[in-house]
């Protein structure tokens, strides 16, 4: 699927587990991490540095209270949409409503750093107007998930803290199949932050 895809990016949620550890002053998104091709960055850089050049429609879903991430995405192309919530569903929603008339939306959680830049092009060229494209690894769905034009309402529709995987149960999904541990892998707490 070639056409317009938007790429949305999720950084709004507070990343609670991550600061009981290291602090509460912490944001895990700012915490310096090796990325795969061995450059130190931030979480958010190195989830910004993997997005192909390929889409440059991009949105940063964020929060007033994290204006060093809204810098660096603005840095990297993308535009910020500012939102209270940081329920995962009302990310997406404001997400999409920044981008209706994309051919499609491709949503990529701010703290998973060491997805392959290759897993994220074979997500995209799986994506089609009716189906849900979805990277697997060893049976276990990852991300990103690309969403195609069809989802529009659907996707703009979510509230609260409940992400978009109820959609699933009535989508066609496309399975990826992928050889990267990075699809799976979140930082949800500072171990997490050196990838093995």
């Amino acid at each position: 699927m070639s056409q317009s895809i938007a790429v949305i990016v999720l950084a709004a949620g507070e990343g609670n587990r991550f600061r009981q550890i290291a602090g509460p002053d912490k944001d895990k998104l700012l915490a310096d991490c090796t990325g795969r091709d061995g450059a130190v960055r931030s979480v958010i850089e190195q989830v910004l540095v993997n997005l192909p050049a390929s889409l440059n429609q991009r949105v940063l879903v964020t929060t007033e209270a994290r204006p060093q991430a809204m810098r660096m995405a603005q840095a990297y192309g993308c535009d910020v949409v500012s939102i209270e919530s940081t329920g995962m569903g009302d990310s997406i929603a404001a997400g999409v409503a920044a981008c209706p008339d994309a051919d499609g939306w491709l949503i990529v959680l701010g703290d998973m750093p060491f997805i392959l830049p290759s897993s994220i092009e074979r997500v995209l060229a799986a994506m089609a107007d009716e189906a849900v494209s979805v990277p697997v690894l060893n049976g276990e769905f990852g991300h990103p998930v690309g969403f195609g034009r069809g989802f529009g309402a659907q996707l703009q529709a979510l509230i609260g803290d409940r992400g978009a995987r109820p959609l699933f149960a009535q989508a066609r999904v496309v399975e990826v199949a992928v050889d990267d541990p990075g699809v799976l892998w979140d930082v949800d707490v500072p171990e997490a932050l050196v990838f093995k």
